[in-house]
């Protein structure tokens, strides 16, 4: 007879959480809206909503973040969705933390864990997932003397996944040691950049990069001009790492296309800070790409978040081309007046028609940086030619007996180049 061998399935049981918010007038989003992009964070990161509780105040209580009678109902709550943690829409303190745990008994955990766990799981590159490490332990050696059951780590689930999870239980001193070891890994990064940058600036070719709330289609716009092959996903934060590619305008110049995490609701600046290597490439665009979801009913808010993001980083001032992606969906018009914005387009990734529109508006704005020039080159200077094609806009060439007569725009440092070929 022969033996027979049965193979068992070991499934993780998804966990069951309750979402919990405090209603006030601070939040640029309501508080429905917070705890509905909450929700898509926790079905991203694996778990499951199974209830949300709502509380009223001017600000979360320093104690134990719900006043005395929600807390009662939200014990009531855990108990009767047979509920494994919380999450609560803010960031908590230490003392929040270990209260709400010795109080309701479970597990419990903010905004931020929740991040940093899709981070955790999305990070492939070796910047991305040092820069998600270094936000981790920022984040543990803040809470270090707060949490109790949660720094454990048993058990699995939100909060336990991604790079340094084997030392879960390592003192400050070696999660300061860490700390500083990555960081000095993020310095080499951060130079090796800069020579990649010093090298763009010298070949003159400008930059461009796409900026905007998670999931509002910045791959898919990088995808669609330049077969990047970045991952697209319908979820919040698909893709952790900057990714560059070249595209050639219509006029024969070339710009660089960068894109960059996407922003969300009361980020974290655990995560700000970790991530400035790759948010810093905004400081050094000549043009910001401002990709918003039409489709979604908060993308004045998503817009709001944006900018103040982008003023926490520095990036004020800057040339910006709001995008109002997804227009093939269900979008309620009028679309939002952007004040902030040179140009807005209202495009279809998917659309060759408003790709072709997109590229023709970087390129309108890209001339208003540059002069109108009409230049003759010799035919004995013709190696200057190429030259020409790569760094300028080209609006017409011809060849005459005194060489090539060239119409372009120009930017100051090839101006000056081409100054003794200058013609009136």
């Amino acid at each position: 007879m022969e033996n027979k061998k049965e193979l068992y399935e070991t499934k993780t049981e998804k966990e069951r959480v309750i979402l919990v918010g405090i209603e006030n007038e601070d939040s640029t989003m309501g508080v429905d809206a917070c705890l509905d992009e909450l929700e898509e964070l926790i079905n991203t990161a694996g778990a499951e909503v199974v209830g949300r509780l709502v509380q009223k105040r001017e600000r979360p209580h320093p104690g134990h973040y719900l006043g005395k009678g929600k807390l009662e109902e939200l014990e009531v709550m855990v108990n009767a969705y047979d509920a494994t943690g919380i999450v609560c829409d803010d960031d908590l303190s230490p003392a929040q933390m270990r209260n709400l745990e010795q109080i309701i008994k479970t597990k419990i955990m903010d905004r931020t864990m929740v991040v940093l766990d899709i981070f955790a799981q999305r990070a492939s590159s070796r910047e991305g997932k040092i820069q998600v490490e270094l936000a981790q332990l920022k984040y543990r050696l803040s809470r270090l003397t707060g949490m109790g059951t949660v720094l454990s780590r048993l058990g699995g689930g939100i909060g336990t996944r991604g790079p340094g999870e084997k030392k879960l239980e390592m003192d400050r001193r070696h999660i300061k040691e860490s700390i500083s070891q990555l960081n000095h890994e993020l310095k080499e990064i951060r130079t090796h950049r800069q020579l990649l940058r010093t090298g763009r600036e010298k070949s003159g070719t400008p930059v461009v990069a796409l900026v905007g709330y998670t999931n509002a289609g910045k791959s898919t716009i990088l995808n669609r001009l330049t077969q990047a092959g970045v991952l697209e996903e319908d979820k919040l934060f698909a893709t952790l790492d900057t990714t560059t590619r070249k595209v050639e305008l219509p006029g024969g110049s070339e710009i660089m296309l960068t894109d960059t995490v996407g922003f969300i609701q009361k980020l974290s600046h655990h995560l700000v800070e970790a991530f400035k290597a790759t948010l810093e490439e905004l400081k050094f665009a000549d043009i910001l790409l401002h990709v918003v979801d039409s489709s979604n009913p908060s993308r004045e808010e998503h817009m709001e978040v944006v900018y103040k993001t982008l003023k926490d980083l520095g990036c004020e001032g800057k040339p910006v081309i709001t995008v109002f992606n997804k227009i093939d969906k269900d979008v309620e018009l009028p679309l939002p007046f952007d004040k902030n914005s040179s140009l807005s387009l209202a495009i279809s990734a998917y659309n060759e028609n408003d790709l072709v529109k997109l590229i023709k508006g970087i390129e309108d704005i890209l001339k208003t940086f540059r002069n109108p020039l009409k230049v003759v080159i010799p035919y004995s200077d013709g190696a200057i030619i190429g030259m020409i094609h790569g760094k300028c806009d080209v609006l017409s060439e011809e060849h005459t007996e005194n060489g090539y007569e060239i119409e372009l725009y120009a930017d100051e440092e090839m101006e000056n180049r081409l100054d003794k070929y200058i013609v009136e």
